[in-house]
């Protein structure tokens, strides 16, 4: 999710129930900087998109005519959401965060990889990393400009820890790992 989508979703659920106008939002989203109203309305639509929300039939975020947008669901504190364990690592990228899944995370250049790499150095399945509970390990996919943890070149599947730099191709990334339990949003039914 982009950055300035997810400080979207952050304000609309920090502010839930109630609606946040176009112009607080402007303000929060891009303080001191002139941006038009389409700007919102792509930032609310590509929001939706990531949330699989529908404008036309909103179960998340809700539109408030001429004023401006509210978050309608549910927050729960709970480490499980509908039968799935709470992500416990992340990798960082630049500005982007990705929660990595229990089981295989492949990471590359396929549109499909939980964490999309569009750089030439890349194969489109370079590596994955699979986490099992608290543990995660890294293995190589057969790349052709190879994985590496903390500058060494891996050979075989290598456990992970908090803060480890991962290298693929000529991409650096951090692995980190987060605490057990954080507010999580549950679709209204």
């Amino acid at each position: 999710m982009p950055p300035k989508v997810f400080q979207l979703l952050d304000v609309l659920i920090s502010e839930r129930p109630n609606a946040v106008s176009k112009t607080d939002l402007h303000a929060r989203i891009w303080p001191d900087t002139f941006v038009s109203d389409a700007n919102l309305a792509n930032l609310v639509a590509d929001l939706r998109v990531a949330i699989g929300d529908d404008a036309k039939q909103p179960r998340i975020i809700r539109t408030v005519q001429r004023f401006g947008y509210a978050f309608q669901s549910e927050a729960v504190a709970d480490s499980v959401v509908d039968g799935a364990q709470e992500s416990v690592f992340r990798l960082l990228w630049g500005e982007r965060e990705v929660a990595l899944l229990e089981g295989v995370n492949v990471l590359g250049r396929d549109r499909d990889a939980i964490l999309w790499v569009d750089v030439y150095s890349v194969s489109r399945h370079h590596a994955r990393i699979t986490v099992s509970g608290d543990d995660a390990t890294l293995e190589d996919l057969g790349s052709k400009n190879g994985t590496f943890v903390a500058g060494r070149p891996i050979q075989s599947p290598t456990a992970l820890k908090d803060g480890d730099e991962i290298r693929i191709g000529t991409v650096t990334m951090t692995l980190r790992r987060c605490g057990d339990v954080s507010t999580r949003t549950a679709r209204s039914r």
